[in-house]
């Protein structure tokens, strides 16, 4: 479980071809400090395992659903990436509840400039619109933000200098994929009370 509050700002040193997958070699002193074997790191907010760690970087493999489903299989040698790992049980909950499970991609469709903050619109797939309201939090690229509007084909949120200076989101364009992840809890309520009325989304 994670929070989408990015403690670093990585790179990706090498991706291998494995045929069905691909193994991602990235740099992240601060994530890789402490990783080991078997432990989980949020890349763009898609939740890897890691393989081995040397040298403040770490491996992954990454299969091909998740290729599929997200937007890593864009990622090459030298693009930037967002990294956090884990939340500690007892520590503070700085954003929301993250799974690093992705719900689908999305597309940077236009950023305005503001005096102090910058307003990054963002294509939304009809099938999450639901899961996204104004004021509620959505992942994207594994950042905790808030939805300022809410729309059927997109959102708007507003970044402040820190967002912008320490992720990925600082130098997206338009047009570039973004992954994005919906509040699980609404997933859940519309499960819940599917069932009752026997009226569950698939």
């Amino acid at each position: 479980m994670f929070t989408g509050i990015v403690e670093e700002l990585g790179e990706v040193v090498a991706v291998a071809d494995l045929g069905d997958a691909s193994r991602f070699t990235l740099r992240g002193p601060v994530v890789a400090e402490d990783a080991k074997h078997g432990d989980s790191i949020a890349v763009n907010g898609v939740c890897l395992t890691v393989v081995e760690t040397a040298d403040g970087a770490f491996t992954a493999d990454v299969m091909a659903e998740t290729l599929h489903r997200s937007s890593l299989g864009a990622l090459r040698t030298g693009s930037r990436v967002n990294l956090e790992r884990p939340m500690a049980l007892g520590g503070r909950l700085g954003g929301h509840l993250v799974q690093g499970h992705v719900d689908g991609t999305g597309t940077i469709v236009e950023r305005t400039p503001a005096e102090h903050w910058e307003i990054v619109k963002v294509s939304l797939p009809k099938a999450l619109s639901r899961y996204v309201v104004e004021k509620g939090s959505i992942t994207v690229d594994g950042i905790s933000l808030t939805v300022v509007e809410a729309a059927d084909d997109h959102f708007t949120v507003s970044l402040i200098p820190t967002t912008l200076a320490l992720t990925t989101l600082g130098i997206k364009q338009p047009g570039d994929p973004v992954n994005l992840e919906v509040d699980v809890l609404a997933k859940y309520v519309e499960r819940l009370l599917g069932d009752r009325t026997g009226d569950v989304a698939r």
